[in-house]
């Protein structure tokens, strides 16, 4: 899939799903809606009309009633079944560490927030949630094998330690993991950007990206 975030979707619009998906791939609309029940609501309602929307998410921290409406609106929809997105809750963002979330009055590990938020979103009809590598498993014990797990911060291996220490240093991302490691906790989909839009050659590391998961799948599956 293609992410449209909430920097293109400012940018270009709907018009960036037209484009995208007439390439054929399908979209992940990562538009991370955050409001009152009803304004949520709406905006699920709307974004179901773009085009190849196969995965759309809200924040988990609007709270139970906010993720309702958003699934309410999702399952009422007049779309056939089969070309529903799924629905998936973001919990603690991955730039966030745990002296960040006590700065905004969270208290706790960031692990144990992702994975009751992660509860409180399965439990609201949400299909999943977007968190780290490191909360994947924990997920997976609480919520069971058949909520998505989605997860950001992906740093492949291919930059060495060195690479990665050096981009950590400029990135804005706290929790991080390689596309392997997310691979071996159990997620199922691995949200890659900058590792490939930001590299000398974007094809070559997106090819060795590809490798490196596909090495991954064929060790866990042994």
């Amino acid at each position: 899939m293609f992410k449209i975030n909430i920097h293109l979707f400012t940018a270009a619009g709907p018009s960036s799903l037209e484009k995208l998906h007439q390439l054929g791939p399908e979209i992940f609309l990562d538009l991370k809606f955050h409001d009152i029940p009803n304004t949520v609501s709406g905006a699920v309602s709307s974004a179901l009309s773009l085009p190849g929307v196969r995965l759309m998410n809200v924040h988990t921290l609007g709270g139970i009633a906010m993720m309702q409406a958003a699934a309410k609106a999702r399952d009422e929809s007049r779309l056939p079944k089969a070309l529903l997105p799924r629905l998936i809750g973001v919990t603690v963002l991955t730039s966030m560490d745990n002296a960040a979330l006590r700065e905004v009055g969270i208290a706790g590990p960031a692990s144990k927030r992702v994975v009751k938020l992660a509860r409180l979103a399965q439990k609201a009809g949400l299909d999943g949630v977007v968190a780290s590598t490191h909360e994947v498993r924990a997920i997976r014990r609480a919520c069971g094998k058949n909520f998505l797990t989605v997860v950001p911060g992906v740093r492949p291996e291919f930059a060495g330690p060195a690479g990665r220490a050096a981009r950590r240093k400029a990135d804005d991302q706290a929790r991080v993991a390689t596309p392997a490691e997310a691979i071996r906790a159990g997620a199922d989909y691995l949200v890659i950007g900058r590792p490939i839009t930001g590299a000398p050659d974007p094809e070559a590391a997106a090819r060795a990206i590809l490798d490196e998961i596909s090495s991954a799948l064929s060790a866990s599956s042994r």
